[in-house]
């Protein structure tokens, strides 16, 4: 449902960091903390907030993000609506801010909540995946046994196809009945992938996500995949989509990559009418990013919302992690 013009608006910015209560590691990178844009849309009775992490392989960083959200600031203020944010500014992390700040002030003022709006049914609990940062072999099969033993896991690869068979067995042995999927993050190619992928099968392991880098989706063409590939980098919005058919199986939608609770849920919708499936990811938020993630996890067949675990402190009230589940009580957001 698009918005209807509004007048009078104001567009709040602000920057916060939230450091991790211990080194993140993936293929190529390591995070410590994570700076977000935080927007507040408001009609002087009424106020809607976002937040956007940015994409960091794109670019899209916090003072990127600040000063393409800024490029908007005429035109919300003029009465531009969630609707014009589509064309006003391109997807990334600063459109995803101001479109669910839209989102949640839409809601404010209608005395209805945003999954409403959205055309979804009540929202539920949901599974979600907890991730195990890329680390030493035993470190990583410790991480394993001192999370929620009823969580799914998600393991973080580096492209060290020695070290990751390494890490994958040791996990496995770990969490003998665990759901793994693992997350290559781009640090394979198709020489190497091959080699991987045995081992994968052999671990159990449910899912592959993002084996080659973004650009190389072709060298995919007429692979058979023994287990589910899953696009991240390779899905970036929308208009990525319809080119995932027979390259992959499952699309990963992250709201700082597509631009926003918007085409988050259209991207949902148009990959289930191509037959792929559905995973909602994050780009390690807080439970300001969760929320409206949340609500596009209600259409999806895996969830990975586990930002917050990793911060020293999120935001008060956040979200609910149990019993291998995410919940986002109302006033989060929305």
């Amino acid at each position: 449902m698009a918005a209807q013009g509004f007048r009078g608006l104001t567009l709040d910015l602000r920057v916060e960091c939230f450091p991790y209560h211990q080194p993140f590691r993936i293929s190529g990178h390591v995070f410590t903390e994570t700076a977000l844009l935080v927007a507040t849309v408001s009609d002087g009775e009424h106020a809607g907030r976002g937040e956007g992490a940015g994409v960091y392989y794109l670019g899209d960083d916090i003072d990127h993000m600040v000063a393409e959200a800024a490029t908007a600031r005429g035109a919300i203020e003029q009465g531009a609506t969630r609707a014009d944010l589509q064309t006003l500014l391109p997807p990334g992390g600063a459109r995803n801010a101001l479109d669910c700040a839209f989102w949640e002030l839409e809601a404010k003022q209608q005395g209805r909540p945003v999954w409403e709006l959205a055309g979804l049914s009540a929202p539920q609990p949901l599974r979600s995946t907890l991730t195990l940062g890329a680390d030493s072999p035993d470190i990583m099969a410790k991480a394993a046994l001192a999370i929620d033993p009823e969580a799914p896991v998600k393991v973080k690869l580096t492209g060290d196809l020695g070290d990751d068979i390494a890490r994958v067995a040791a996990i496995r042995a770990a969490r003998p009945d665990a759901w793994i999927g693992v997350d290559a993050n781009q640090g394979y190619d198709v020489g190497t992938l091959a080699d991987l992928l045995p081992v994968l099968v052999e671990a159990r392991v449910a899912q592959l996500e993002q084996p080659l880098k973004r650009g190389r989706e072709a060298d995919l063409d007429g692979l058979k995949r023994p287990l589910p590939f899953v696009a991240d980098e390779s899905a970036l919005s929308l208009a990525d989509t319809a080119s995932l058919v027979g390259r992959f199986d499952v699309v990963n939608i992250k709201l700082d990559k597509c631009g926003g609770l918007t085409e988050g849920l259209a991207i949902a919708r148009q990959a289930k009418r191509l037959g792929l499936d559905v995973m909602v990811g994050n780009m390690m938020g807080t439970s300001l990013s969760m929320a409206p993630s949340w609500l596009v996890g209600q259409l999806c067949d895996i969830v990975d919302l586990d930002g917050p675990t990793f911060l020293a402190h999120d935001r008060d009230p956040g979200v609910v992690y149990r019993g291998g589940m995410i919940d986002c009580p109302p006033e989060i957001w929305g």
